[in-house]
């Protein structure tokens, strides 16, 4: 199937919208009349194709960026540290975001540089530039999936086998990608997990060994975990792994 069925990152959007919302022809919305006359508001076509675009963000997001497994790997550790909502959900999303756009650069620099400016410039029909903003986005989901994930998808679809990486529609591309996010995800949770789960059972074995049965481990635990996270530089360490984890080579 064709990547033009599919929507393309915001940001290509946008940028390759603009051009066409200056000589688009409006659509009348709202007249005002008062004393002097009256005057008519018009929304264009191309601006109500980008507002609807805008509510795609997310799944835009989290289907074809690096947001899943950041996102799922620092909300695991913050349950493995017992902090509760802290670092609330909104810093979360947002160092999520950052490191996302830090990991995903080098494809949106691949995609401004032989999409959106050659067709800014003029240089490049609008069909042809959503073709060549197709090929980046599609490498990284390709080096990030596995291959059973893409069998498992093009079984189910009862599609054939085939030849190239370039020839797996995006229809089974995404869930196979997604899926493949999902399980380095976990993978990576359950690492960082473990260091905490000994904490915690040894605290609940001292604990029980001087019969303070009714205090909760978690109370003693949690300022020993976070004492062995910061000591480790623990915040360095996790991020600096997320983003050597995808692979771009």
């Amino acid at each position: 199937m064709s990547f033009k069925k599919f929507v393309v990152p915001l940001l290509l959007i946008v940028v390759l919208i603009l051009p066409e919302l200056a000589i688009a022809q409006g659509l009348p919305m709202v007249t005002v009349s008062n004393s002097k006359g009256g005057q008519q508001y018009s929304l264009t076509l191309q601006l109500l194709g980008l507002m609807t675009v805008l509510t795609l963000l997310p799944s835009i997001l989290l289907m074809m960026t690096s947001f899943v497994r950041i996102i799922i790997v620092l909300s695991i550790l913050r349950t493995a540290l017992g902090t509760g909502q802290t670092p609330p959900n909104t810093v979360l999303v947002g160092l999520s975001l950052f490191l996302t756009f830090f990991i995903m650069s080098p494809v949106f620099d691949d995609v401004y540089q032989n999409a959106v400016a050659p067709y800014m410039n003029g240089s490049m029909p609008f069909d042809k530039a959503l073709g060549k903003a197709e090929i980046p986005f599609r490498d990284f989901m390709m080096r990030q999936t596995r291959e059973d994930d893409i069998a498992m998808f093009m079984q189910i679809a009862q599609k054939k086998e085939v030849a190239t990486a370039a020839d797996v529609p995006f229809t089974t591309l995404i869930p196979a990608f997604i899926t493949s996010e999902l399980k380095s995800a976990f993978m990576i949770g359950f690492m960082i997990y473990i260091p905490f789960v000994v904490i915690d059972l040894i605290v609940a074995s001292v604990l029980m060994s001087m019969g303070m049965m009714m205090l909760s481990p978690m109370i003693i635990s949690m300022p020993f975990k976070l004492m062995l996270f910061v000591l480790v530089d623990g915040w360095t360490l996790l991020m600096g792994s997320l983003a050597s984890s995808f692979i771009f080579k």
